[in-house]
């Protein structure tokens, strides 16, 4: 569910992809079964294309990695929030579209 320049991450590379990463990260905290997690993918894809080199797209599977989500507290998805520097930066939860999306990117720049 993930495009090529969109990146899995899991409960053990957290730390490592995000957190200690040199760019900001967006992060989509999603599961399969989630409707509104899977409308929002292609655009999740498309913006991972146009910030290639500028800040990093990740994607979790809450299902499969239950720790982070309840670390940073997310009760619904699709949650994205964006970490910059190691800290959570903005975030949003719901299918948004991709303008929001764009200009919370922007702002991490």
């Amino acid at each position: 569910m993930a495009g090529d320049k969109v990146q899995a991450v899991s409960d053990s590379s957290f730390e490592a992809d995000v957190l200690k990463a040199d760019l900001p990260v967006l992060v989509d905290f999603w599961a399969p079964w989630c409707g509104p997690c899977k409308a929002i993918g292609p655009m999740i894809d498309e913006l991972a294309a146009e910030y290639e080199g500028r800040i990093k797209i990740a994607k979790m599977n809450v299902d499969d990695n239950p720790a982070t989500p309840g670390k940073f507290g997310i009760r619904a998805i699709p949650t994205l929030i964006l970490y910059k520097g190691g800290q959570v930066f903005d975030q949003v939860t719901g299918a948004v579209g991709k303008k929001p999306l764009a200009a919370m990117l922007d702002k991490a720049l």
